[in-house]
């Protein structure tokens, strides 16, 4: 049976908004979030806003894939982050950061979930939300969005292999989660504008289902790259031990990763 959907309190948002968040918008329905701050972008400052939607008609996850979406089923979030005085080689760990706060967000509500490089978050293999980076030029700016399934039942799911918050008998107050989540995505991305790239992949990679695994990495062109998941070096690349070498593959250059047996990331 599919929770009661109530309206996100944008009301309640935005009395408890905090640095670096300086505005924050609620819209009934939209084609993407990400794709109207950047279109923002063009005639006014984004740094710093907040857009939340309630239903999103044409949300985009890496790649160009859909990213279902069930009206008032899910937190459907961008946000704007200035990347004023932040080297670009940083930027990559934008993706990284957003889904650490995922990551602790859950577990401000007794869910443990982990994190398949580079922007799935899953619990028991099963993905609960995507995270999307893209920049808005001429901006010094990243525009992160995020998808996270609440108050889904199974037979609303789109994808295979995907879960809800509701389907794991979490809490579905879709306005407690947003909170909890911009107040963990506001302290990892003030973090990181100061520098603190480093404890953030500490923190990334104790949070990673992916390190550690014997993985394939489908690249465009049918290239493919197998081995094992060493690390994630300074950019937010992912290190593949192949026997032969390291190979270091950008979140921008793979399609697909997948296990390199029939096992899942958990």
């Amino acid at each position: 049976m599919t929770a009661e959907r109530i309206a996100l309190d944008a009301a309640a948002l935005r009395a408890g908004l905090a640095a670096p968040w300086q505005r924050l918008d609620v819209v009934d329905e939209t084609g993407s979030t990400n794709a109207d701050l950047i279109a923002r972008a063009a005639t006014e400052p984004i740094a710093g806003a907040v857009l939340l939607a309630e239903h999103q008609a044409a949300g985009r996850g890496r790649g160009g894939r859909v990213w279902e979406a069930v009206p008032r089923g899910l937190v459907i979030v961008s946000v704007g982050i200035s990347t004023a005085g932040v080297p670009e080689q940083q930027w990559g760990l934008v993706p990284l950061l957003a889904g650490v706060a995922v990551v602790d967000t859950m577990a401000a509500i007794g869910i443990t979930a982990g994190l398949k490089w580079p922007n799935d978050v899953q619990v028991g293999g099963a993905k609960i939300a995507g995270i999307l980076a893209e920049v808005a030029s001429p901006q010094p700016v990243v525009v992160l969005g995020i998808g996270l399934n609440v108050a889904v039942s199974p037979d609303e799911l789109g994808q295979a292999n995907a879960t809800s918050i509701q389907i794991l008998g979490g809490p579905t107050d879709r306005t407690e989660i947003a909170r909890i989540l911009l107040q963990q995505l506001g302290s990892r991305i003030t973090a990181w504008q100061a520098g603190g790239g480093a404890a953030l992949l500490a923190d990334y990679r104790t949070r990673s289902a992916t390190l550690g695994r014997s993985v394939r990495a489908l690249l465009p062109g049918g290239r493919e790259i197998a081995g094992t998941a060493t690390g994630v070096d300074e950019q937010g690349r992912l290190c593949i031990d192949t026997g032969a070498g390291t190979e270091v593959v950008a979140a921008a250059d793979i399609v697909h990763l997948r296990p390199l047996s029939g096992e899942v990331f958990e």
